[in-house]
């Protein structure tokens, strides 16, 4: 692990090794999410139960964020990385031996933690792989890939008895299989992976419509990603039409993120993310009354209202980075993507509680909630704060959940260890704009 990468066709064998790791890594973490959902449905979970395992995994997500640097930094990253990886392959298993939701609440926590520790040392590798003047390429690649594995990882609900032993296994064989190509690439050692500070305060001091932005953000990703495939089922879609919509839903978010990232870039950011959480609240008002008379049709509806709803996370960093000198953009991305967490660590609770109540189709309704509430937050920041000017606007960057080394590829963050970015770590004598 400690040879150094020479030659661009060493790059890009390094670096087609690492995705490929990531890609089957990512297939089988979408996989158990349905997986999870469907068996929970047959063992007669209630929505609320399932919602509260789904939270455990992401409140394991963000616990990982804050315990795992500590981990890496005391034993290095392959030991860390073959430790979390060897816990993480046999979580799948272990769900399918004994179905209890304490069990596998408990099982989804460690999960989420080990999980965030593997992104972590991938991340890792991939920041030290990637040359400045490629890293906004390279970020681009690593998100199509995450977005099409997560896509992929529906439809191997098919292969085998969808609700049996099959699946699990399926996603422990995958775990494992992700790790040969990731653990044969030949790259420098990492940097030491330091865990993030939050300050809430001055993080929403920055920007009030960011952080509210990446809660909802967080708040919708967690429950679909918890309970779309729950939805799905309890509204009669057989195996087959559950991974169309999940996987519509998917590519649809993945899409739709360059059209209307770059129109923020042209507009008010805050009218274009305004635009977006009204068009996702009436699409799902009508994938709502969808459920009862054309439920087929919400796998069309879906790749409309993923495109919509999965674009709210980067307008709302985009936005937040729009009012900051450029010295923060670590700071204030990483900050946003761990509120992103914590807002995903509720959702699938809130919006299990949503759906034992009205009904399961009443998923599409919690999302209209969600989206409507953001809509009129971002009305009234609209009001009380002036848009930021065009001039020190910075480019829309399409997001996807990672973890704080992700965000140091982000081609917006500057590198302090390269000349050309010093200038950007001094402090311009002109104070930031006003938080809007």
């Amino acid at each position: 692990m400690t040879t150094d990468v020479s030659g661009e066709s060493g790059l890009r064998g390094h670096l087609l090794a690492i995705l490929s790791g990531v890609a089957m890594l990512v297939v089988g973490v979408s996989l158990l999410f349905s997986v999870i959902g469907l068996r929970a449905g047959m063992a007669d979970f209630s929505t609320v139960v399932t919602g509260l395992i789904s939270s455990a995994y992401f409140a394991g997500y963000v616990l990982g964020v804050f315990v795992c640097p500590v981990l890496v930094s005391r034993v290095g990253h392959v030991r860390a990385f073959a430790a979390m990886a060897s816990l993480a392959s046999t979580m799948p298993i272990l769900h399918a031996l004994w179905i209890d939701p304490w069990f596998w609440g408990f099982l989804r926590l460690i999960a989420g933690t080990c999980l965030v520790g593997l992104y972590i040392v991938i991340e890792s590798w991939l920041n030290t792989l990637a040359p400045k003047q490629k890293r906004g390429q390279i970020f681009s690649i690593y998100l199509v890939v995450t977005f099409m594995a997560l896509a992929v990882g529906q439809w191997l609900i098919l292969v085998g008895d969808a609700v049996g032993f099959v699946p699990f296994a399926m996603v422990s064989v995958l775990l494992s299989f992700a790790l040969l190509p990731i653990t044969m690439a030949r790259v420098q050692q990492p940097d030491t992976v330091e865990a993030p500070r939050l300050i809430l305060v001055r993080l929403w001091h920055t920007s009030p419509l960011g952080v509210t932005g990446a809660v909802v953000s967080g708040l919708i990703s967690g429950a679909f990603f918890g309970l779309g495939a729950v939805f799905a089922d309890r509204i009669g879609f057989d195996a087959t039409w559950v991974a169309a919509f999940m996987a519509c839903t998917i590519l649809g978010g993945a899409v739709f993120q360059w059209p209307v990232g770059r129109l923020s870039d042209r507009l008010d950011r805050r009218l274009v993310l305004l635009g977006c959480c009204l068009l996702s609240a009436g699409l799902a008002v009508i994938g709502y009354v969808l459920v009862w008379i054309y439920p087929t049709w919400l796998v069309a509806l879906g790749a409309l209202l993923g495109g919509m709803l999965f674009t709210i996370y980067g307008l709302s960093i985009a936005h937040a980075n729009d009012q900051i000198h450029v010295s923060r953009t670590l700071e204030v991305t990483g900050g946003l993507l761990l509120v992103h967490g914590m807002g995903a660590a509720v959702g699938p609770t809130i919006a299990g509680v949503v759906m034992d109540l009205l009904g399961p189709g009443s998923l599409m309704l919690y999302f209209g909630i969600v989206c409507a509430g953001l809509a009129g937050y971002t009305v009234h920041r609209m009001r009380v704060a002036p848009p930021v000017p065009p001039e020190e606007k910075v480019d829309f960057v399409p997001m996807g959940s990672g973890t704080q080394t992700t965000v140091q590829l982000d081609p917006r963050t500057p590198d302090p260890s390269d000349p050309a970015d010093a200038a950007a770590f001094e402090r311009p004598a002109s104070p930031e704009p006003a938080a809007s």
